[in-house]
């Protein structure tokens, strides 16, 4: 005989009026985004939505996973990564050598092995620590009514429009070209590759962790289950990690391209440059065809823009199901000083190096291009200085 769920595990949530608001705001942001630009933009809004709720509900931090992995030796949150990337390359590697995804183009994201590759994920490394999050991190962070993250954001803009304003800059130095492990080792060989690089990243994390503590860390229990915990949390990390793989992929069929984040502060700033009385336009970066379109539209016809405002609602949303909204406008000094940093840091180092954590890292390696691997290698180093700065600035 089997048993009966507690009431309390099949109930629907309460809706509080974070949650309300957030959810009106992603209805009527997708009625309107799908009137005006069509059906695909109102679906990316509420592809950002889902992305935003899973990234708050798995609680799925870049910065916070290295950042244990590096001070106490756990790399729960890196194996978890490793399981996102894995799921990723087995399924974006096929399309991306047929070129095509339900009839449609796709391309993945490629990037050069420059200087700028190494230097700006070094010190966007440095700013994970700083600001206290990704590219990801702080947009659902911020959403979820971190109050301090919002000003990491707004640096994050500030140094992401530097980052074009010094692109071209960046681009005179050594480079190599992009190097694609589809295109080298097709995509069987491709994911044979990949596979066994994340297996021994995931045995290296498992080894350190057990030396250090003896026995792996196990998921914690949840005082929630079932309707409860999808709607208010917190899921196993693992679940976020296979989500996040998924939403990807859905991304690359609606965008035609992988997830990214970045390029979108950096519209945002270019555009409030503008208003103070910048000529963004006339910068090498704002010149290219794409670019020059991008700064010449709304916001609300790029992609990537209309993405992060779903991810910032989705994670209201979530943290309004979970009970957990709730900002505060009480950040110490040394912390502010840091999320100022941080944003700077994270934003300049974006740019410069063809993405973050997300467009550079999870994207850069999904898509089987080498830059993403030279990315988290520089980006680890920067973590771990990140790190030792850290006592600096907080508690």
């Amino acid at each position: 005989m089997s048993r009966a769920l507690p009431a309390s595990a099949l109930s629907a949530p309460p809706i509080r009026p974070p949650a309300l608001a957030a959810a009106i705001a992603l209805a009527l942001g997708t009625l309107a985004l799908g009137t005006v630009y069509g059906p695909r933009q109102g679906a990316l809004l509420l592809l950002g939505g889902a992305l935003g709720l899973v990234l708050y509900h798995a609680a799925f931090g870049f910065t916070s996973a290295w950042r244990i992995f590096i001070l106490d030796g756990r790399g729960k949150g890196l194996r978890a990564q490793m399981v996102m990337l894995a799921l990723a390359v087995l399924l974006f590697f096929p399309v991306l050598a047929s070129g095509t995804l339900f009839g449609l183009p796709v391309k993945g994201s490629l990037a050069p092995l420059s200087t700028g590759v190494v230097f700006g994920a070094f010190i966007f490394g440095i700013g994970m620590q700083m600001g206290g999050g990704c590219a990801s991190g702080t947009l659902f962070t911020a959403g979820g009514g971190n109050a301090r993250m919002l000003v990491t954001l707004l640096f994050f803009i500030i140094g992401s429009v530097l980052g074009t304003l010094h692109f071209d800059w960046w681009l005179r130095l050594p480079a190599l070209e992009p190097v694609s492990l589809v295109q080298s080792f097709g995509a069987g060989g491709g994911i044979a590759l990949s596979l066994a690089l994340f297996a021994a990243i995931a045995g290296l994390t498992v080894l350190v962790e057990r030396q250090r503590h003896g026995a792996l860390e196990q998921e914690a229990p949840s005082p929630r289950q079932g309707l409860s915990r999808f709607a208010r949390g917190p899921w196993p990390v693992v679940a976020g990690a296979v989500a996040l793989a998924l939403l990807n992929f859905v991304t690359l069929a609606l965008a035609g391209r992988p997830w990214g984040i970045t390029s979108a502060f950096a519209l945002w700033g270019a555009k409030g440059a503008a208003v103070i009385g910048f000529d963004p336009a006339s910068w090498a970066y704002w010149q290219t065809p794409a670019n020059a379109k991008a700064l010449s539209e709304s916001v609300f016809a790029d992609v990537t823009s209309v993405m992060d405002f779903g991810i910032i609602a989705g994670a209201m949303l979530a943290a309004g199901l979970a009970g957990r909204f709730a900002p505060s406008l009480r950040i110490p000094l040394r912390s502010l000083v840091a999320a100022v940093v941080g944003g700077l840091l994270l934003g300049y180092g974006a740019r410069i190096a063809y993405g973050c954590n997300i467009g550079a890292y999870f994207s850069g390696i999904a898509s089987g291009s080498l830059h993403g691997w030279l990315w988290m290698v520089a980006a680890f180093a920067g973590n771990v200085v990140g790190v030792r700065l850290r006592p600096f600035f907080f508690r």
